[in-house]
């Protein structure tokens, strides 16, 4: 029974919405539970602020306000935000960008279930 307060809140941020999805199964499959979706930098930094979630997974490349923004913003508004951020092969600048930036974390896409639940898990520290 005491279990409905240990299930960590998650934000996914993603442009693409067949992402958000495939992350959001992966993550309620085992035990996460999505708090909210954004499809921009913009939307993401307003939901991060408002739902407070445990942890973002953020997309790099994104309309509006880069994932790399984002994160900067989120951080400013939380330095202990976990921010996890997604990218595509051959970011491997952006995502030194994003980790000099305070992400805790990164996934090259496409990426295993257990790949991004081992992260997950690892940074919330289960």
């Amino acid at each position: 029974m005491g279990d409905v307060r240990e299930m960590k809140r998650v934000l996914i941020v993603d442009d693409a919405s067949f992402m958000r999805m495939t992350i959001s199964m992966m993550l309620k499959k085992n035990d996460f539970e999505i708090v909210g979706e954004a499809e921009n930098g913009i939307e993401g930094v307003r939901k991060y602020k408002e739902l407070k979630p445990d942890i973002v997974t953020m997309d790099i490349t994104m309309p509006e306000m880069s994932g790399i923004e984002a994160l900067r913003e989120i951080r400013a508004f939380d330095p202990g935000a976990n921010v996890i951020m997604i990218t595509a092969m051959g970011q491997e600048a952006l995502v030194r960008e994003a980790v000099m930036y305070g992400a805790k974390s990164f996934l090259v896409k496409p990426f295993k279930e257990e790949h991004l639940i081992n992260i997950l898990k690892k940074l919330l520290g289960n």
